[in-house]
């Protein structure tokens, strides 16, 4: 199991009283469910990568706290909404009862498996083929 690193422990310790909550409850259902994934804060808040391609990070917005799936929007599981101009989707929090740990389970054993390659966009001129597969774009 990879130990929560120090940067993502000392962003959970900044967290305001409504967004702790909320945060505790998914650092402890990504680390149960991607025990081997390296984690680091990226871009200013908590990621989680396997071979230097991020899947899985969530931050703190002004109203909410979103969790995002770098390649969400290829996902079979429903309930995600697109992110962003690539693959990314995302699902926003208000109360941690708003979790439900066995969707977020779901999509997280999909993280694993369906990951774009983020890691290599600028090598690749902005296309994000599969990781494994060179000649599949978005």
């Amino acid at each position: 199991m990879t130990p929560t690193s120090d940067d993502v422990l000392a962003y959970q310790s900044r967290l305001d009283p409504e967004a702790l909550p909320i945060c505790e409850r998914l650092l402890g259902i990504i680390e149960a469910a991607l025990p081997d994934a390296e984690n680091k804060v990226w871009h200013a808040h908590p990621v989680w990568f396997f071979d230097g391609n991020p899947v899985v990070g969530y931050d703190r917005l002004t109203a909410s706290v979103r969790l995002l799936f770098w390649s969400g929007q290829s996902f079979a599981e429903p309930g995600l909404a697109a992110e962003g101009s690539f693959r990314a989707a995302e699902i926003r929090y208000t109360d941690p009862e708003q979790i439900d740990p066995e969707q977020v389970r779901r999509w997280l054993a999909e993280a694993r498996s369906v990951q774009w390659n983020y890691r290599d966009i600028r090598k690749n001129r902005g296309l994000v083929p599969l990781v494994g597969v060179t000649d599949e774009a978005p």
